[in-house]
């Protein structure tokens, strides 16, 4: 007898249709599984038969053959395991209960529990783009699974109740949705920009870079609050949209990293060691393709202190995300495409000693040793980083003093302000902010006057600047025309958004 069940297979973040089919007939005993499984799908014949036999059901001893259709795609993971069960069941006449139009997923444990699997947000996103409204999925899945609305989920312990429920014998309340809330930015007692003394071009310049999710780099000594700036960052981005968290818990889900809140609520801050691979940031690997640390930042910040410390080609790697915001990952059984839109957010001493161009300190660095440091960042990188700040110390008077600080709260509130100016601007566009504008929106949102574009000659000229940095600028002279609510970029802008391009390589 033939049976047939729908499962889902995951290309990257997308779902791709898996048909599994069973067909037992008489002959000599065997059990065969294909259609281009990997070791975790071969391995669910032993877990299947156990789960089987352990919930009291039978188990054909015949010859059955398991195809996993489309035979090109390659089947990954043990989700496979609920799907190839049930299609036994039904096969060998133990189940007859209908079972068209229902998307199975979820691992066996040898008792026949059903165990969580990742990958469920995206699956469950693909397969109603495809037409699949109903699923049955384990337990502890329940909660990444009730944030889809107009799916019907049922979240079950084990494959008994799978059995029981889809004969009728009893019946499971489907998953109720649930509503979305974005965290705020939970204040704690290191990161608000309160308690950031002095420092007021480096924390403009975060506002700037957060408000049109420009790349800034933060170059200055040791202990001057390079590392307590970044780390204010999340507490002035802006609250994330349901669409977005969507878009983060499904590259969280494929990694296996999802909280039990089954939902990634708060905008992301990576901080991957130094000592990272080019595979840890951009993803890979030989079984499976992961997203990396740039795709786990996505719609977050990446922040990659002491800069010049990471290895040339991991730096490298990061040129091609940095413009395109996706990184497409290619190996030899395949290739896969993760996003990758986050704010770079880098820090950096000037020179082996950290002391070059102090006010207050003096640098034991020979010029030789200072453009060798500095060189470890390749002008093409440096190019890509909208705002270079640098970052002094503080008096001991700014430390002790009584004077009022802005807090992230009512930075933060700017930055919601200059952002909602660029949803309207570019409803429509396919972007949301300032730094993805590409030629033609420039063309259309960012008319200079003469003066302006005599000031841009002259940075232009001045500090040897390429095309690309010259595109780099007037978008952020944008940001900060729209900061100031300005409609109009102003020659002040532009000279504000150029001053942020001193540290270019080309300037050394």
């Amino acid at each position: 007898m033939l049976s047939k069940i729908i499962s889902f297979a995951l290309n990257g973040l997308d779902g791709v249709p898996v048909t599994v089919e069973t067909d037992i007939n008489k002959g000599a005993v065997s059990y065969d599984l294909v259609g281009l499984p990997d070791a975790a799908v071969k391995e669910s014949k032993e877990r299947v038969r156990s789960a089987i036999k352990n919930s009291a059901m039978y188990f054909p001893v015949n010859k059955i053959t398991i195809n996993l259709a489309p035979a090109n795609v390659k089947k990954e993971g043990a989700h496979y395991d609920l799907p190839i069960a049930v299609s036994i069941l039904k096969a060998c006449g133990e189940l007859s209960a209908e079972t068209d139009g229902i998307v199975f997923l979820g691992e066996l444990a040898l008792d026949g529990s059903l165990r969580s699997v990742t990958g469920i947000l995206p699956v469950l996103i693909s397969a109603k783009s495809k037409g699949f409204t109903r699923f049955i999925v384990p337990a502890g899945n329940a909660n990444e699974a009730s944030y889809i609305e107009g799916t019907e989920v049922y979240a079950l312990k084990s494959l008994g109740e799978v059995v029981t429920h889809l004969k009728g014998e009893r019946q499971f309340a489907p998953v109720q949705p649930r509503s979305f809330k974005a965290e705020r930015s939970a204040k704690n007692g290191n990161s608000d920009l309160s308690l950031v003394r002095g420092q007021k071009v480096a924390k403009r310049a975060l506002e700037i870079a957060v408000a049109g999710g420009h790349n800034i780099l933060l170059a200055g000594p040791p202990g001057t609050g390079k590392t307590m700036l970044a780390r204010c960052i999340p507490t002035i981005m802006p609250d994330m949209t349901f669409d977005e968290a969507l878009e983060i818990t499904k590259i969280h889900s494929v990694a296996g990293v999802l909280s039990e809140e089954g939902i990634v609520t708060s905008r992301p801050f990576r901080t991957p060691h130094h000592t990272a691979s080019t595979v840890s940031l951009c993803g890979g690997g030989h079984a499976k393709l992961h997203p990396g640390e740039i795709s786990m930042a996505h719609k977050g910040v990446l922040y990659l202190d002491e800069l010049p410390e990471y290895t040339r080609s991991t730096l490298e790697s990061l040129r091609q995300p940095l413009e395109d915001r996706v990184i497409t990952i290619s190996r030899a059984g395949g290739a896969v495409t993760f996003p990758a839109d986050f704010i770079l957010c880098a820090s950096m001493n000037p020179c082996p000693c950290g002391n070059y161009g102090s006010a207050y300190l003096e640098c034991s660095c020979t010029p030789a040793q200072i453009h060798k440091y500095r060189s470890k960042i390749s002008g093409p990188l440096l190019d890509r980083i909208d705002l270079q700040v640098e970052v002094d110390g503080v008096k001991y008077d700014d430390l002790t003093g009584q004077s009022n600080e802005e807090s992230s709260e009512i930075v933060k509130a700017r930055v919601e302000a200059a952002r909602a100016i660029q949803r309207e601007r570019f409803l429509g566009e396919g972007i949301l902010v300032n730094a993805n504008m590409g030629e033609k929106q420039i063309k259309k949102y960012c008319r200079l006057s003469n003066e302006c574009e005599q000031v841009l000659r002259t940075a232009f000229e001045t500090l040897h600047l390429s095309v690309r940095a010259r595109a780099r600028i007037i978008k952020v002279a944008r940001t900060i025309a729209d900061l100031d609510y300005s409609s109009d970029i102003r020659p002040e802008h532009i000279l504000e958004a150029a001053s942020y391009r001193s540290y270019d390589t080309s300037a050394i």
